[in-house]
């Protein structure tokens, strides 16, 4: 339970970061649509964080010629941690190079029980984490850029 809080936390913290400087440049925005954004967006940045481990583990039993045996690389609360600074420091102010710096960090705690769980070694390991991590970044983001196309279309027809 205190891992899911946490991974709800980092998303939260992240989406807080993507939606607050759409509300400085829209004042007009209700309380009560800002607060939806920020629980969906929330919700569906922590689903991401907590795939991302699995995304890799996946990844690494694709590379393998026999998949490993064990339950896979988890998120636990010393991997998590990091995580929740990542996103808490994610905001635009500080810049996409720190926010960058920080996931990489992250990405390299991921490493070594991706490394340990497996026979790819830390390079081997470390690459399916980047791949994981990028493939999913490139997914939500995707998904965002089509939520305000849809979003703006929408916004058109209404006026229209």
């Amino acid at each position: 339970m205190p891992l899911v809080v946490l991974l709800l936390f980092a998303g939260v913290s992240e989406a807080a970061g993507r939606i607050l400087p759409l509300v400085v440049r829209r004042p007009g925005m209700s309380r009560t649509l800002v607060a939806g954004l920020l629980c969906a967006g929330g919700l569906v940045e922590g689903a991401v964080f907590a795939l991302w481990p699995l995304t890799a583990w996946t990844l690494a039993e694709l590379v393998l010629s026999s998949p490993p045996a064990g339950a896979g690389l988890v998120w636990t609360p010393e991997l998590v941690a990091p995580l929740v600074l990542a996103a808490v420091l994610a905001f635009p102010l500080l810049g996409p190079l720190l926010h960058l710096l920080l996931f990489i960090g992250v990405g390299a705690g991921l490493v070594s029980p991706l490394a340990a769980a497996t026979e790819l070694g830390w390079w081997g390991a470390a690459g399916c984490v980047a791949v994981a991590g990028a493939g999913l970044g490139v997914a939500v983001e995707a998904v965002r850029r089509l939520v305000v196309r849809i979003s703006a279309a929408e916004a058109r027809e209404s006026i229209a």
